[in-house]
C-alpha cells in the first residue's frame, strides 16, 4: 500500500484494480503509517506531515490497531520477524482482509495476499 501513495505505476495492474475498484474498500494500517513515520524519522523514506490527510486523498479508511491484533500478531509463528508485516497479517485474519504486498514472506501465513 505504500507504493499506492507514492508511485502506483509501481504496483501491477492486478493490484491497482483491486485498489481502485468501486466495490472495494482499501484501508490503510496504523501499523504501516507507523512504520513509515519511523523509516523517515531515520532518512530512509519520504516524509509525510500529515499521513491521515493522505489516507483520505487516497480514499483510503484508516485501520486501527486493537488489543486483539496486537495480541494475534504476538502469537503468530516467526515465519517473518518483521512487526508492522506482522501486525498487518494479525489484522487481515482477524478482520477477514486482503493485504496487498509485494513482501513474499507473507506467503508462510493463513492469509490472503494480493502480490504487487
Amino acid at each position: 500500500m505504500l507504493l499506492w501513495g507514492i508511485d502506483p505505476r509501481r504496483l501491477n495492474a492486478a493490484a491497482r484494480a483491486a485498489i481502485a475498484a468501486p466495490d472495494n474498500q482499501a484501508y490503510f494500517s496504523a501499523a504501516s503509517v507507523w512504520e513509515i513515520a519511523i523509516k523517515a524519522a531515520l532518512g530512509r523514506f519520504p516524509a509525510r506531515p500529515d499521513y491521515a490527510a493522505a489516507i483520505r486523498k487516497h480514499n483510503f479508511l484508516p485501520f486501527d490497531i486493537t488489543v486483539a491484533h496486537a495480541e494475534a500478531a504476538g502469537a503468530l509463528p516467526l515465519y517473518h520477524r518483521d512487526p508492522f508485516d506482522r501486525m498487518v497479517v494479525a489484522q487481515a485474519r482477524l478482520e477477514g482482509m486482503v493485504i496487498v504486498s509485494c513482501v513474499r514472506r507473507l506467503a508462510s501465513y493463513a492469509v490472503p495476499v494480493l502480490w504487487t
